[in-house]
């Protein structure tokens, strides 16, 4: 029987349905001791035996590929696959796989989570509160503010309908139309200078590729309202880390609620971290209990179709391999 290995570390040694879809494929899933994050030698050693990874936000190298003989599918529990040597895998003709449509509303419910946090001050009134404080000065609301989505595609739109629901004005900047839903939930659509002026929240909802990294730099925070905040549930690298620590400290911009970062785990010396106004949390907007078992699924179910010759449609970001691809 087939193997595949079961690589993220909230997946490993838990049961779920994703584990019957991949056993009445055929596979055997095979989860490397502990719960600790594994490191690269450690899934050397456990890809090995595996003719199929169902992988997680961990790097994917070159060196583990390359020293799977037996690998022949890729299916990573979520969107976006940067993580993944993407040359590696297509050399070996080893189609990669990302889960679109499993995890959009978890992260929209967190973005709007760091936005209240940061608003309403949750952290800091915790923490004056534990420390024998009782300074119960007025904070900034939500509702009535403007709300600016950068990249509108799952994620932005489930994001802007919450945030109508809460009372915030929408705006949006995006390459794609999407002239019916902007109809529907009254969001205007801007360009992205406009959209940092205008906005007292921001989202950042877009890829990481050549064209995004440092797309907010110290220019784009420089045209930041004063006072507004920014919210990163996407990819580290779309934010300059130092002109964000240097829009911050000179009190421009009011906070920041990062869930990724540009090195993660960041480095102790991190400046952002002394910062009162930053609130983080661990890469996990996308991954809550009911995101993960739909992602775990969904990833399975492209294993199992990959190993009986189907091919799943608008999953494999390295379709150009299609033509040459066998099992």
């Amino acid at each position: 029987m087939p193997n595949v290995l079961i690589m993220p570390t909230p997946l490993r040694h838990r049961p779920g349905h994703y584990r019957e879809i991949l056993r009445d494929a055929g596979f055997t899933p095979l989860d490397p001791p502990g719960r600790h994050r594994l490191s690269e030698a450690d899934l050397i050693e456990a890809l090995a035996d595996a003719d199929a990874l169902l992988a997680g936000g961990d790097p994917v190298t070159r060196r583990m590929i390359h020293s799977a003989p037996r690998l022949r599918a890729i299916a990573r529990t979520g969107v976006g696959f940067e993580s993944v040597d993407l040359a590696a895998a297509s050399e070996r003709g080893i189609p990669v796989a990302i889960t679109p449509g499993a995890n959009h509303e978890s992260v929209a419910e967190h973005t709007l989570a760091l936005a209240l946090a940061l608003l309403r001050n949750v952290v800091g009134n915790d923490r004056m509160v534990r420390a024998g404080g009782w300074d119960r000065r007025a904070v900034k609301p939500l509702r009535g503010t403007v709300l600016g989505v950068v990249g509108f595609g799952r994620i932005g739109r489930a994001v802007a309908i919450r945030a109508r629901a809460l009372g915030m004005s929408v705006i949006a900047f995006s390459r794609v139309d999407d002239f019916a839903f902007e109809a529907a939930h009254d969001i205007r659509r801007v360009d992205f200078d406009d959209l940092l002026r205008s906005s007292d929240v921001v989202s950042v909802n877009l890829p990481l590729n050549a064209r995004t990294r440092g797309l907010f730099d110290r220019r784009a925070f420089s045209l930041m309202k004063p006072g507004a905040v920014l919210i990163n549930t996407a990819r580290g690298g779309l934010v300059v880390e130092p002109d964000l620590d240097e829009a911050l400290a000179s009190g421009h911009l009011g906070g920041a609620g990062l869930d990724v970062l540009d090195s993660e785990p960041p480095a102790l010396d991190n400046p952002l971290l002394s910062r009162p106004n930053v609130i983080f949390s661990p890469h996990i907007a996308g991954v809550d209990l009911a995101a993960l078992d739909d992602m775990a699924e969904h990833a399975a179910s492209i294993i199992a179709d990959l190993y009986h010759g189907r091919w799943p449609e608008g999953c494999v970001v390295n379709e150009e391999i299609l033509p040459s691809w066998r099992w």
